[in-house]
């Protein structure tokens, strides 16, 4: 997620609809963890008790592959990928996450509106446009899921949960912030061969995915390992197979 910066940008104009109308049949079951699951199903890191915490959202939008414009070349497998999600690397210079994969994202602004309305889905939006370039108009949100907290950052984050429906091309906006913008396939993530045990030297431990040259571990990771467990799309794989990390991760 974003670090804060000075300048100032309009937010998401309008109601932000939540629908799940229309959605592709293989995206049913995202819809359904939704509506089903709980904070601590998703993450046993849950907000504090009495309010703190910097209320932050992201966007973790589903594609149908084939090609959204992921940054020269350096996205998915390229077209006929079937279900896919978008990332983002962030860049190494970075305060907090620096080099981490992540999905688009960041801190409310006071213009995005109520934290308990729709203060998450315009952030989510907003983020997602400022750091990838995505045009917001063509993504249907369908869903939200419980705050978690990443207690090393300090923020609540409310993953949104988008469906990519009229894809626009995306890639880094402020090479400062973001690295690169790619897209994973489903099956890729899915996948036991690029699954792992991401192991810190803090103590850390949690689910990993090696995919795309990339190296998915902490927050993200955690959510899509929920996702793919809750909506029925996870595969056995070997717990015991670990990545280390050194302590700059």
């Amino acid at each position: 997620m974003r670090e804060a910066q000075e300048k100032h940008r309009a937010p998401v104009a309008g109601p932000v609809a939540v629908t799940d109308r229309g959605l592709p049949d293989w995206l049913r079951p995202v819809a359904d963890v939704a509506s089903t699951v709980r904070a601590r199903q998703l993450s046993r890191f849950l907000p504090p008790s009495d309010g703190g915490g910097r209320q932050s959202a992201v966007l973790v939008l589903f594609g149908e592959g084939g090609g959204n414009g992921g940054d020269g070349g350096n996205g998915g497998s390229g077209a006929g990928t079937g279900p896919e999600l978008l990332l983002m690397e962030r860049s190494s210079s970075l305060r907090s996450h620096a080099g981490q994969p992540s999905f688009p994202g960041g801190a409310l602004d006071p213009e995005d509106g109520d934290p308990e309305g729709d203060g998450p889905l315009r952030a989510a939006l907003r983020e997602a446009e400022e750091e990838t370039g995505l045009d917001p108009s063509g993504v249907q949100v369908f869903g939200r899921l419980p705050r978690v907290y990443i207690p090393v950052s300090g923020f609540v984050v409310t993953p949104v949960l988008g469906w990519w429906r009229e894809p626009s091309p995306v890639a880094p906006v402020d090479p400062a912030e973001t690295a690169r913008v790619f897209t994973v396939p489903v099956a890729d993530l899915a996948d036991p061969a690029n699954r792992a045990t991401a192991r810190h030297p803090s103590g850390y431990r949690g689910p990993c995915f090696l995919v795309s040259d990339a190296l998915v571990w902490g927050f993200t990771a955690g959510i899509i390992d929920r996702i793919l467990h809750f909506a029925g799309w996870e595969r056995p794989w070997d717990t015991d197979r670990s990545v280390p990390l050194d302590w700059r991760a």
